[in-house]
This record gives C-alpha cells, sequence and structure tokens, in this order.
C-alpha cells in the first residue's frame, strides 16, 4: 500500500509540473491564432456561401498549406454525445495545448457546454447556434459568420435549432476536456464503437503531434 500511494503521489508530482509548464509558457505551445482562425472561417463563407463542404475544404487546406505537420486531412467524422447534446465531428487537429474541429449536425441539438480548461471559440460556418447564461431572460444568438467564445471555466445552455457547422477552437489544457466529451458515451449512449473511434483517432492524433514537438 506504502508503495502504491508514493507511485501515485510521483504521478501527481509529474502531472502537476507539466499542468504548471504548459501554463507559464502556453504561448509558446499554441501555433493557431483566434484572429487569423476568425478570418479564414470568414472568407470561407464568403467564398462558398452555405455550401458547408466546400467551407470545410476552403478552410482545411489552407491550414494544412500553413502546418502540414499538424493537420489532418481526412475527414473522419464520428458522432459525438456531450452534455445532453449529439452532433458529429471531425478532428482537424488535437495535441495537449490545442484542438481544432468541425463540430456540427444537420437537423439541431441542444445541450450543456461544459466547465472547461480551455478557452472555446465557436466560428459559425452554416446555420445559428443559440446560448443561455442564467440570470439573462433574452438567448444569445450566433449566425453564420460569429464567433461564441466560451471563456475558460463558465458554462452554458447551448442549442442549434436546426442544422448549423462550425468550426471548433480550444486553446488551453486539453487532456481534462476529454473526460466531457467521454462522460455521455460511457453513462448514456453506451455506443463503444464510436466511443472506441473517438479515444483512437484523439490520441493518436495527440500523440502524432507529440512526436513532433507539439504539446
Amino acid at each position: 500500500m506504502t508503495r502504491l500511494f508514493t507511485y501515485l503521489a510521483v504521478l501527481v508530482g509529474l502531472l502537476s509540473s507539466l499542468v504548471y509548464l504548459v501554463e507559464q509558457n502556453a504561448d509558446a505551445f499554441y501555433i493557431f491564432k483566434p484572429d487569423h482562425l476568425a478570418d479564414l472561417a470568414t472568407r470561407g463563407i464568403a467564398a462558398h456561401g452555405n455550401d458547408t463542404r466546400s467551407i470545410v475544404r476552403y478552410i482545411t487546406s489552407e491550414l494544412h498549406g500553413m502546418h502540414p505537420t499538424h493537420v489532418n486531412l481526412d475527414e473522419e467524422y464520428i458522432f459525438n454525445n456531450a452534455g445532453g447534446a449529439m452532433g458529429a465531428m471531425y478532428i482537424i487537429h488535437a495535441s495537449v495545448t490545442e484542438y481544432l474541429i468541425i463540430f456540427g449536425t444537420a437537423i439541431g441539438t441542444e445541450g450543456h457546454t461544459g466547465r472547461h480548461t480551455a478557452d472555446d471559440y465557436f466560428h459559425i460556418l452554416t446555420g445559428e447556434q443559440w446560448a443561455y447564461t442564467p440570470g439573462e431572460y433574452e438567448p444569445e444568438i450566433y449566425p453564420a459568420g460569429s464567433i461564441h467564445h466560451l471563456r475558460r471555466g463558465t458554462a452554458k445552455q447551448y442549442k442549434m435549432p436546426e442544422g448549423c457547422f462550425a468550426l471548433e477552437y480550444a486553446r488551453g489544457w486539453i487532456p481534462p476536456m476529454l473526460f466531457f466529451g467521454f462522460a455521455d458515451g460511457l453513462s448514456s449512449t453506451l455506443d463503444f464503437p464510436t466511443l472506441w473511434r473517438t479515444v483512437y483517432v484523439t490520441g493518436r492524433e495527440m500523440v502524432k503531434n507529440l512526436l513532433v514537438g507539439k504539446f
């Protein structure tokens, strides 16, 4: 038992050191810039209107040209159940400090945003997202071309009333966010093939980025 507690203490110490290192030097690890992603999403919408597939390819093509080692061009859409909402996601990039995905649904959904350890920038590409904060009496409405910035540590109710797709960018401490992404699969849908696919693709991209020095 003493040995077990010793191992746990060492593990916690190592993880704490890693978290501290990332937090103190976070800017050095980021490769994506919120201003550029906002501009890129706007240009994609201007070029392709409501053609979501073409907007996504416009975005990923430019990003791959800038970061060929870090951008996944294989559009592996996977169901995503989190906070009661359901849609599908395509993981463009996943690392310890950033993730970039396309998330959306063609039929609408609603749920809890989660309370995360990273800032989340939700760039609406097509459709609308609505959000609600306790104490407010009017919804926040985000149409195509707008950005819903969910600040680290905050949470909201959100809804995509009909079809909606977005470029979602999170920057901060990503690993703790994964528990929120896996919780519904473990406790509600019990869709283990989807859960396995999510773990596999996320892990593959994170490891791939770690091997080239991207935290």
